[in-house]
C-alpha cells in the first residue's frame, strides 16, 4: 500500500491573534492539512515562510508594516512555489487585485464558511483558482464592460495570449476565468477530466503563467507573463 500523501503545509498570517486561532483550528481539524505556523504582520510571513518552507499561506491585506499584498509579492518572487491564499473582509477591487497581480494564487473573503475555506486552502495547494465569486463576477465586468477597462490593463498582452492559444484551450480559459473546477469544466465543455487537465497544463506553458489565476490575468492584459 502507498504510503499517504503528505498533509498540505500551511502558514497563518493575520495581525489579530484570534482571527489566527480560529483559521487554526478549522485547518487544524481538516485532514490532510497541517498548520506549521504563524505570523502577525507581513515581515513576519516572509520571514517565516524563508525559515518554514509551508505549501500555503493564508494572508490578510490589512496588517502593520509591511502589508499582505506586498508580503506576497516578495513571496511570489522569492519563492514562486509556494503558494499565498489572500483573506480579507474589504470587498474591494483595489484589494482583489492588488493582491492577484502580486501572485496569489487565490481570494476569498472572511466570511467564507468552513468548508470553502478548507477546499481553497486544497485548490490553491494544487495549483487551481480560488476566487470569491463576486470577485470572478466584477473581474469580468471590469475587463469586457464597454469603457470599463483597467487602466493597467494591457491589450497588446491580451492580444499575444489570444493569439497562443487554440480555439479549445480559450474555452477552457474561459471557463477558469469564472473559477470552474476541471470537472466543472469537463462537464461543460464535455470533454474528459484528463483531457481539461491537459489543456490547462498547454495553457500554462503557453502564456507562460505560474497558475490558473496568473493566467485569466495574462489573458485579459492584467498581468504580465512569467520571465
Amino acid at each position: 500500500m502507498p504510503p499517504p500523501p503528505a498533509p498540505v503545509r500551511v502558514l497563518i498570517a493575520d495581525d489579530q491573534s484570534l482571527i489566527r486561532l480560529g483559521f487554526r483550528m478549522v485547518l487544524d481539524a481538516a485532514d490532510g492539512i497541517e498548520v506549521v505556523g504563524e505570523a502577525g504582520d507581513g515581515a513576519e510571513a516572509i520571514a517565516a515562510t524563508e525559515r518554514l518552507r509551508p505549501d500555503v499561506v493564508l494572508m490578510d491585506v490589512r496588517m502593520p508594516g509591511v502589508d499582505g499584498i506586498a508580503a506576497t509579492a516578495r513571496i511570489a518572487r522569492d519563492h514562486p512555489e509556494v503558494r499565498v491564499l489572500v483573506l480579507t473582509t474589504f470587498d474591494l477591487d483595489e484589494y482583489a487585485f492588488g493582491a492577484l497581480r502580486a501572485g496569489a494564487g487565490g481570494f476569498l473573503l472572511k466570511d467564507a464558511g468552513r468548508e470553502e475555506l478548507v477546499a481553497a486552502v486544497r485548490a490553491v495547494a494544487a495549483g487551481e483558482a480560488t476566487l470569491a465569486p463576486r470577485i470572478v463576477r466584477r473581474m469580468i465586468e471590469l475587463v469586457t464592460a464597454s469603457g470599463g477597462a483597467d487602466p493597467a490593463a494591457s491589450p497588446e498582452t491580451a492580444a499575444r495570449a489570444h493569439d497562443v492559444l487554440t480555439a479549445r484551450e480559450r474555452d477552457v480559459l474561459d471557463s477558469m476565468a469564472r473559477g470552474l473546477t476541471n470537472s466543472e469544466i469537463a462537464d461543460e465543455l464535455y470533454l474528459g477530466e484528463s483531457t481539461v487537465k491537459t489543456h490547462v497544463g498547454r495553457i500554462l506553458a503557453k502564456l507562460p503563467a505560474r497558475d490558473r489565476v496568473h493566467a485569466v490575468l495574462i489573458a485579459h492584459g492584467l498581468a504580465e507573463p512569467s520571465a
